[in-house]
C-alpha cells in the first residue's frame, strides 16, 4: 500500500469525505473568522498618522501618470486579492474535507503564515506601498517597519510563493521526465531539476508581476542598486536581477518540500518524520517543518536586502516620489541630495540596523534644484 499523505493511503483518499468539520477546521474557521473582524474593525485608508502624513499637502495628487493613464488601478488589485483569497479558501476547505492534512494544503498555510515577517521585508528593499491601499494602522507594533503603510493585499502570499511556482515547475519537469530517459540528470535528480526550475519560473514570474505592480501605483521600490535594476532613476524603477533572484529563496524551497518521491511522500514529511517531533501528529510536524523552513528562507531573502541597505548601495531614488500625501521616506538622505521637496522621514530601523548609528544623516540640498528638484522630471 503506498502513502501518499501525511498519515494517510491511497484507501484513506478514496474513502468518503467528511461530513462535518474536525476540531482543527473548526479551530483554523474560528481564528480565521476572527482575524478578519480584527481586520475589518481596524482598517484604514489614506495617511492617518502624523508619522507619514504631509500636513501641506491636501488630497492625493500623483505627480506621474501609472499605466495607461487609468486611475482606478488600486481598487482592481484589492478587489481581485479579496475575489482570489476568497476562492482559495473555499478550495482549502472542499480539499481539505476530502484529503485531510494534504502536504500541498498544509504548504498553503504555511506560506500565508509568513505575512508575519511582511513588514521587515518592506523596510529591507526600500518597499514603499500606495498610502491609499487599504491597510494596518501605521503606528502598530511591527506594522510600523513598513516605510509607509501594510495593507491587507499582502494576505495571497501563498499564491505567489507557492502555488503559482510549484504548479508550473512541476508541469515542466513532468514534461521533461516524459521525454528523457531514465538515466538523464532530470531522474537522477528531480530534486535539483526541480529547483533550477523554480529559480527561472520564479524569476520570470517575479519580474513580470512586480514591473506591472510597480507601474500600477500599488508600490514602489523607493531606493534600489542602479546595477540590475530596469527603469532606474524614475519612479517605477525596479531591482531586477537582486529582486527577482532573491525571491526564490523563498519558491525554492516551498516547491521542493512538497515534491513526491517514488514512496508517495513529499520531502517534508519524509523531514518530520527524520527528526522524530510530534510523532503521534504527523500533520502538525510536516506544517512546522514547512513553517520553520519558509521562515528562514525569508529571512535570508531580508536579509540580501539589509546587507544592499547597511552598505548604501541603492543609491537610485524613485523621481519623483508618487505619494506627496506622504513625507518622502529618506532614510539615507538621497532623496534629499537629489533635489526631491521635502518634509522627510526617516522611519524605523534607520541606525545601526541601516549602518548609521546616528541616523539619517544631515544633507545639502543640490544649489541647482538637483535630478528631482521642480520641473525635473
Amino acid at each position: 500500500m503506498i502513502t501518499t499523505q501525511t498519515g494517510a493511503s491511497t484507501e484513506r483518499l478514496g474513502s468518503e469525505p467528511k461530513r462535518l468539520l474536525n476540531p482543527a477546521m473548526l479551530a483554523v474557521a474560528i481564528l480565521g473568522a476572527a482575524t478578519i473582524a480584527a481586520v475589518a474593525y481596524n482598517a484604514r485608508m489614506g495617511t492617518v498618522s502624523p508619522r507619514i502624513a504631509n500636513p501641506v499637502v491636501t488630497g492625493v495628487p500623483r505627480p506621474v501618470e501609472f499605466l495607461f493613464g487609468w486611475n482606478h488601478w488600486l481598487v482592481l488589485h484589492q478587489v481581485g486579492t479579496v475575489v482570489m483569497m476568497l476562492v482559495l479558501v473555499a478550495v482549502c476547505v472542499w480539499a481539505w474535507r476530502r484529503h485531510p492534512a494534504h502536504p500541498y494544503l498544509l504548504m498553503v498555510l504555511a506560506a500565508t503564515a509568513i505575512v508575519w515577517q511582511d513588514p521587515i521585508m518592506n523596510w529591507a528593499p526600500y518597499a514603499v506601498y500606495n498610502p491609499q491601499l487599504w491597510h494596518f494602522p501605521e503606528d502598530w507594533p511591527l506594522v510600523k517597519l513598513s516605510p509607509t503603510v501594510e495593507p491587507f493585499i499582502v494576505i495571497g502570499y501563498s499564491t505567489f510563493y507557492f502555488i503559482g511556482p510549484f504548479v508550473a515547475g512541476s508541469w515542466i519537469l513532468r514534461r521533461l521526465q516524459a521525454r528523457a530517459s531514465t538515466h538523464s540528470f532530470v531522474w537522477r535528480r528531480p530534486l535539483i531539476s526541480l529547483a533550477l526550475l523554480l529559480f527561472v519560473v520564479g524569476f520570470v514570474m517575479d519580474a513580470l508581476l512586480e514591473i506591472f505592480l510597480v507601474r500600477t501605483g500599488l508600490y514602489i521600490y523607493s531606493q534600489v542598486m542602479p546595477w540590475g535594476s530596469v527603469f532606474a532613476g524614475t519612479t517605477f524603477q525596479f531591482p531586477l536581477i537582486v529582486e527577482s533572484s532573491l525571491v526564490t529563496v523563498v519558491m525554492i524551497p516551498a516547491g521542493v518540500l512538497c515534491h513526491r518521491d517514488d514512496t508517495g511522500r513529499t520531502q517534508a514529511e519524509k523531514l518530520a518524520q527524520r527528526l522524530g517531533w510530534f510523532r503521534t501528529r504527523p500533520a502538525l510536524a510536516t506544517f512546522l517543518v514547512m513553517a520553520g523552513i519558509l521562515n528562514v528562507a525569508y529571512f535570508a531573502y531580508g536579509a540580501g536586502f539589509a546587507t544592499i541597505r547597511a552598505a548604501k548601495l541603492a543609491t537610485a531614488v524613485a523621481c519623483p516620489w508618487p505619494f506627496p500625501e506622504a513625507k518622502v521616506y529618506d532614510p539615507n538622505g538621497f532623496y534629499e541630495r537629489e533635489g526631491q521637496r521635502g518634509p522627510y522621514f526617516e522611519g524605523h530601523w534607520n541606525t545601526w540596523m541601516s549602518g548609521q548609528p546616528s541616523g539619517r544623516p544631515d544633507v545639502e540640498p543640490p544649489e541647482n534644484g538637483g535630478r528631482c528638484g521642480p520641473g525635473r522630471a
